[in-house]
């Protein structure tokens, strides 16, 4: 989906270790699981939603939750983490538990939708605190020893970075709490898709750029 990712680009010669964010080189796709990792985040959603068209509600949670189960043996087999492909695993069994809990169908999607408000609050609030998150990250990552809040393009950066994200998890919330309300499971089967992966690496953009300037700026010495 996206190649070369060069904002800002980076000296041809490094002195010093490499900075985590060097990684930005490779495509930001791939550096999130790659096509394979898209379908598999939506994959169980459009077999939930299919099924609920066409099957009972009991009978459709099954269904996704043998996707999910089949999902997670393909990636063991592929030689993925057995973390990231339990991560995921959990995710549909515990909202597929909540839809038989409830007996709602739209249940399915309740936790991605109250997960990005609590996403949209820390991030806002970070910002509030004139500490944005994508800079705490960027310090945390590189020692924890730059005074990167003293630097105004470096925090502006990072208010802009942590502002982006925090836009993603906003309109995530807002559309899909909206269909959710309005009860409609197919909508927010569309939106979770739609919403997911290619929102997900536009804030990744800005974060990449974020991080660079302030490798360029603060960790020039140790070049």
């Amino acid at each position: 989906m996206l190649n070369e990712v060069e904002p800002g680009g980076l000296p041809e010669r490094h002195h010093g270790p490499i900075r985590p964010d060097d990684g930005a080189r490779s495509s930001l796709l791939d550096q999130m699981g790659g096509v394979a990792g898209f379908v598999y985040s939506t994959v169980p959603v459009v077999v939930f939603v299919t099924a609920d068209a066409f099957l009972p509600l009991p009978l459709a949670v099954g269904v996704a939750v043998a996707t999910g189960l089949a999902l997670f043996i393909v990636r063991l087999l592929r030689g993925e983490r057995p973390l990231s492909a339990v991560g995921s695993l959990v995710g549909v069994v515990v909202a597929a538990g909540i839809v038989a809990w409830t007996g709602s169908a739209r249940d399915f999607f309740v936790i991605g939708i109250w997960a990005s408000l609590a996403g949209f609050v820390v991030m806002v609030g970070s910002v509030l605190a004139r500490r944005p998150l994508t800079g705490v990250i960027w310090n945390a990552l590189h020692g924890g020893g730059h005074a990167w809040r003293a630097d105004p393009a470096v925090r502006v950066a990072h208010d802009v970075a942590t502002l982006a994200v925090a836009a993603v998890f906003g309109s995530r919330f807002a559309v899909q709490q909206w269909l959710y309300l309005s009860d409609s499971t197919g909508g927010l089967g569309v939106a979770r898709i739609v919403m997911g992966t290619p929102l997900t690496v536009l804030a990744a953009l800005v974060v990449v750029w974020s991080f660079r300037r302030s490798t360029r700026r603060l960790t020039a010495a140790d070049r």
